[in-house]
């Protein structure tokens, strides 16, 4: 990628983000308004707004996708690689750079609840915390208003409450391997770390609890140091200003986390990407799927056909294996000949757990 390019990058990012964080906001602009000034934003949250709001969507998210491409590059042939060939380039290492992008699909077999799935999602089951509108519970304003909502969501969510499932397991023999570049995951909940991907091979796009800062003095914990708090049901503050101490979660007005910014170099440099779990619709990390080069083989393992899977013309060496996402990693593991190493590695994990 040349220089000219990755600045182009840089330029939109840093436009859309000036866009989206101006501190100039006004003290009666609405929520759905609001929305549309953070980074994580939602396309079905978006379809309700004004039309000068729909008119700042359709500025930002085609600055996106004018990058990265509509459908990422798309091909008018027809379909040329299969789930097998995938498995094969892998097994002969011919696939050493691996980029993923994971969604709450991943976590969902581990008895986490995603955030939008109708009567079960997490969003649909706020009434209990009194909220004006369900999405308030990650946002900043809301927060510093009243975060005793958030915490007790947080009590729920943290790491340590679940345990990794076959796909995390499946991502870290990648790593083990030598052929994860990186993963990039929307998921709050730290499956991946305990899994025992490193966290520098990482980047948690929607923040983490792994670490927390004052919201007052910017004094910086380490997660666990809220942990006692948080199961008690106790605000944790901050013992230098009083402050409440907030997970590095990222909310709605807030920015991404500056790791976000490796995609700059990632995923030029990946030899294949691999998007499971995950809807496709939250900006600005839904459109990370067009941003691999034309050549490179893109592999959804999903319930849906989603992003460019869905609308556009797709690549030709785009694989989708639709169904139950731990049923599609668990073929493509299979396929690859990790199937008895897969098991092994999640037995010995499982057993080493409860002595930790």
């Amino acid at each position: 990628m040349t220089s000219s390019v990755v600045l182009q990058h840089r330029l939109c990012l840093y436009h859309i983000i000036r866009s989206c964080c101006t501190p100039k906001e006004s003290q009666t602009l609405s929520y759905a308004r609001r929305k549309t000034h953070s980074l994580c934003v939602t396309q079905e949250d978006r379809s309700i707004l004004s039309n000068d709001t729909h008119h700042w969507r359709s500025l930002h998210t085609c600055q996106f996708r004018r990058i990265f491409g509509r459908s990422g590059g798309s091909s008018s042939k027809k379909q040329t690689q299969s789930l097998e060939d995938i498995a094969k380039g892998i097994k002969d290492r011919e696939y050493k750079r691996i980029v993923v992008m994971a969604g709450a699909g991943i976590s969902t077999p581990s008895g986490i609840p995603d955030f939008r799935s109708p009567g079960s999602g997490l969003y649909d089951n706020l009434q209990q915390y009194n909220l004006p509108y369900a999405e308030a519970i990650f946002e900043i304003n809301y927060f510093h208003h009243n975060p005793k909502p958030f915490f007790a969501l947080a009590k729920e969510l943290y790491p340590g409450n679940y345990q990794p499932n076959l796909t995390h397991y499946f991502i870290r023999l990648l790593h083990d391997k030598g052929q994860l570049l990186r993963m990039y995951t929307q998921n709050i909940d730290g499956l991946e770390r305990i899994a025992g991907i490193p966290a520098k091979m990482l980047v948690e796009a929607h923040g983490t609890f792994a670490t927390a800062t004052c919201t007052v003095c910017r004094r910086e914990y380490k997660g666990e140091e809220l942990h006692g708090d948080v199961m008690k049901g106790t605000i944790p503050r901050c013992p230098t200003c009083t402050g409440v101490i907030k997970p590095d979660i990222v909310f709605f007005g807030e920015e991404l986390p500056q790791h976000f910014f490796m995609y700059l170099t990632d995923f030029p440099m990946a030899d294949l990407l691999l998007i499971m779990g995950t809807s496709l619709e939250v900006e600005p990390f839904a459109s990370l799927a067009g941003a691999v080069r034309g050549s490179v083989p893109r592999l959804l393992i999903n319930r849906d056909l989603v992003g460019p899977f869905a609308w556009g013309s797709p690549r030709h060496n785009d694989v989708a294996e639709l169904g139950d996402v731990v049923s599609g990693v668990s073929k493509l593991a299979d396929a690859v000949g990790w199937a008895d190493e897969l098991k092994q590695l999640i037995s010995a994990e499982t057993k080493k757990k409860p002595e930790e």
